[in-house]
């Protein structure tokens, strides 16, 4: 445990995905629970992010991904326009295995114990089920069933606004703000991925799909015969005459080895922390990629988590979610005007706004 806590301890005081102003390891042995709380910031706010189920390889893996998902909240909740901070939890093991009721009441009194500091919800490996046991033990849950006081599953949004974010991303590139008669390729069609391809083909695009679930692919494919199957996602990113690629899986799609095999033109998905590293969005725009920035275009289901806390209206939230189209172009315009690529520039943005609310 040295090392993982020298670890730590190094990211959180030296390294630039540090800053975070708490980090709670917690366990409870009678359970199984092992889960890492991280709160980068409530400058604007409560931290407000979801909570990971997940078999991370090691201790350190699940802090690392807790610091820098958290650290993402905190700019995606920024550049959305919420009273709220950013902060992220995981929970370290396969949850077909050792989820369990005793198991996420014990969580919920971890984060019951931060006193509002954090608002959990869905990510990952935890649905609304599970959010609806945590919130017995912690009164700051959101992704809760509306037969317990919530909205429901919040993936239904996210997809809205990423299709909003392409939308934008069609009208900076193309001069319209539409995917009709585009070849879109969608990695990973779950909870988020299977709602956005709807979106597309109301839309007129053409659709090309990959999964590592076959019965998620089966899913797609039964409703909509037209929609192309790819057998993973380097064929995916391979296919020619694909427009656009949307990542809607886990994190890290974006890297050395995948940037300079896109034949995409533009990558717009719902992954968050898509570029593996800081040099990434730089290689996107060499290659002429324009990259809509995750955080920003997939902020469609925190705007829904947040509202749930005012008392959950979904015509209010996809009025707020809708606003993801401006925002993108903003973004977009900023980073032309300014010489920088996209990611810089909703950085810029985003610390922006939390530099403001630290000065007040």
């Amino acid at each position: 445990m040295t090392d993982v806590t020298n670890g730590v301890l190094h990211t959180l005081f030296h390294s630039d995905q540090g800053g975070h102003e708490q980090v709670v390891i917690c366990q409870d042995r009678a359970s199984g629970l092992k889960a890492v709380i991280a709160l980068h910031s409530t400058a604007l706010g409560p931290a407000l992010g979801g909570t990971r189920f997940y078999p991370y390889a090691s201790e350190a893996d699940a802090v690392a991904d807790a610091l820098n998902l958290s650290r993402g909240m905190s700019y995606k909740n920024a550049l959305a326009g919420l009273d709220h901070g950013g902060g992220k939890a995981v929970i370290i093991g396969d949850p077909e295995k050792i989820k369990s009721e005793e198991l996420l009441l014990a969580y919920g009194r971890f984060v019951a114990s931060l006193g509002g500091r954090y608002v959990t919800a869905c990510d990952v490996g935890t649905y609304v089920a599970d959010m609806d046991v945590v919130a017995r033990e912690c009164r700051w849950t959101t992704g809760r069933s509306p037969e317990n006081g919530g909205a429901g599953d919040s993936s239904v949004l996210t997809a809205f606004g990423v299709f909003q974010g392409m939308r934008a991303s069609a009208q900076h590139l193309w001069g319209d703000p539409t995917l009709r008669g585009r070849k879109v390729g969608v990695a990973g069609v779950g909870k988020v991925g299977r709602h956005l391809v709807e979106h597309l083909l109301s839309d007129g695009a053409e659709v090309v799909i990959t999964d590592v679930r076959a019965e998620s692919l089966r899913a797609i494919t039964d409703l909509h015969p037209d929609v192309t199957v790819a057998a993973d996602t380097d064929a995916l990113i391979r296919t020619e005459g694909l427009d656009v690629y949307a990542p809607c899986a886990l994190g890290g799609a974006l890297d050395d080895d995948t940037v300079p095999l896109l034949t995409a033109k533009v990558v717009c998905g719902a992954a968050n922390n898509q570029l593996a590293h800081p040099g990434v969005e730089k290689d996107l725009a060499d290659r002429s990629v324009l990259y809509a920035p995750d955080y920003v275009v997939n902020a469609g289901g925190v705007i829904q988590v947040a509202d749930e806390l005012h008392g959950f209206d979904f015509e209010r939230c996809k009025a707020k979610a809708t606003k993801i189209f401006d925002t993108t172009l903003e973004i977009f315009a900023r980073a032309k005007a300014d010489g920088i690529p996209p990611a810089a520039a909703a950085d810029r943005l985003a610390e922006q706004r939390m530099a403001e609310a630290r000065s007040r």
